[in-house]
């Protein structure tokens, strides 16, 4: 497997990449829900001892120890240095590789992804890439942000950064497709698609709207100067605060997840 990385913001051939900086410590502290929330995928994933499994966009490795813990031989990999290296320090084999750079040829019994493939684009590439690292009969299993994903966010993100000559749709480093939008894909780069769907799924976000802003939001604010950002993001969280808030002041996120799982065919 080659991984030889020109930088670490651009790793080699990869198209369309964020600039979102990843820490891996601001994630455990801010965004732990995350893999928290992968327990149903994970049981869509189904990993059998001895079954070689590719983890797409690994993180922090949290959910990939998982994998390993029932007994599959797992290769890790994800775009973010500071999370490859906080998932080998819990003795995940990661690798610092960008999901559309995948170069794997028949070597696993299954490509599973958690909140990560919303990230990746083109998805074209990525799926393409995933299809070639898969055995004939290997299964694709995964979760990512489906259509209407965050969608009071990215109002509230467009509706402030307008005001300051910035358009959210163009910064975004997200694609969030509809289940069907999404099958397509699949079906087109030679997929059997088994099941997918959209999930509406409401999440408490512990940490508050202004830590996930700063968590997930780097290509909007860091668009905007240095000095005016934290108004920026307060302006952002005002708007949302009517809308996200419920009674006992918790923050409560948007999320809708679309949840896949197929086949490349023998």
């Amino acid at each position: 497997m080659r991984s030889e990385i020109i930088n670490q913001q651009n790793p080699k051939g990869a198209g369309n990449l964020s600039t979102q900086r990843w820490s891996a410590e601001r994630y455990q502290q801010t965004a732990s829900f995350v893999p928290a929330l992968g327990s149903a995928v994970l049981e869509l994933l189904a990993p059998a001892p001895g079954e070689r499994v590719l983890d797409l966009g690994c993180g922090d490795g949290a959910l990939t120890e998982r994998i390993v813990a029932a007994g599959a031989l797992v290769t890790a990999v994800d775009a973010a240095p500071d999370m490859v290296a906080a998932a080998r320090q819990r003795g995940v084999e990661a690798r610092l590789v960008a999901g559309q750079d995948l170069d794997f040829v028949g070597e696993f019994d299954a490509v599973f992804s958690n909140a990560a493939l919303h990230w990746m684009r083109p998805p074209e590439r990525v799926i393409a890439g995933v299809y070639r690292a898969l055995k004939p009969g290997g299964r694709f299993v995964a979760e990512m942000g489906g259509h209407n994903n965050i969608a009071a966010i990215m109002v509230a993100l467009n509706a402030v950064l307008r005001g300051h000559g910035l358009d959210a749709r163009r910064l975004s480093p997200w694609y969030f497709p509809s289940a069907e939008a999404y099958r397509e894909r699949l079906e087109t780069a030679g997929f059997a698609v088994e099941q997918i769907r959209l999930i509406p799924r409401p999440t408490p976000v512990p940490a508050g709207i202004e830590a996930w802003l700063d968590t997930f939001a780097d290509d909007f604010l860091g668009a905007v100067p240095q000095a005016q950002r934290a108004a920026v993001r307060d302006e952002v969280v005002e708007l949302l605060r009517p809308v996200l808030v419920d009674e006992r002041g918790t923050w409560i996120a948007d999320y809708v997840r679309l949840r896949f799982r197929a086949f490349r065919p023998r």
